[in-house]
């Protein structure tokens, strides 16, 4: 073989290889592409499916916090009624008549009057001078206060060991306490 043979079996075969080569690079170069285009899209979906998650969180989120404020509401408007309701309960025993007011005074003083306890009605008590001549006085050896102070109706027990508070509205917060889920129940059907 001679030079020039040798020289362009050289340049052929190099030709060849360069060939080759720039073939597998472009191979080589759209198996990159296509694994890059592969992982955007994965990333793409998770990213997507993230935005979904977190979406759904918020939903879920101000759901909540709307049911809570709701029923904040609603339990505002419920108290509102109790009180009305406690409103028209206190009002009503101010209005009571004679004999009702004085046989409310009579079971109160018999419940909780001890031996030598002084009453100090309320300011404004109507019937205070009848109910110092109620038999419970004399047994229970009862002495009547001059003092009379705004009470809203009712009246106090001092005693040698403690004072009781049997004001109309002392004992409504005490009804009410012990009762306000029966009425919640009656009035708005609540089952607890």
């Amino acid at each position: 073989m001679g030079k020039e043979e040798l020289v362009a079996r050289i340049l052929s075969d190099a030709e060849a290889e360069a060939e080759e080569t720039v073939r597998s690079a472009k191979a080589r170069a759209e198996e990159i592409v296509k694994a890059a285009e592969a992982e955007c899209e994965r990333e793409y979906r998770d990213a997507e499916k993230e935005a979904e998650a977190r979406g759904e969180r918020i939903r879920e989120g101000r759901a909540a916090m709307a049911r809570l404020d709701g029923a904040k509401i609603r339990l505002a408007e419920r108290r509102r009624v109790l009180d009305a309701v406690y409103l028209r309960a206190l009002a009503a025993l101010l209005c009571l008549e004679e004999h009702d007011a004085l046989s409310l005074t009579e079971k109160l003083l018999e419940s909780y009057a001890e031996e030598g306890d002084e009453i100090v009605f309320s300011d404004g008590f109507a019937y205070a001078d009848k109910a110092e001549k109620l038999p419970v006085v004399r047994e229970k050896k009862l002495t009547v206060s001059k003092d009379r102070p705004d009470l809203k109706g009712g009246f106090l027990l001092r005693g040698k060991k403690a004072d009781k508070d049997l004001s109309y509205p002392a004992l409504l917060a005490a009804d009410r306490e012990e009762h306000q889920a029966e009425i919640a129940r009656a009035l708005f059907g609540e089952k607890h």
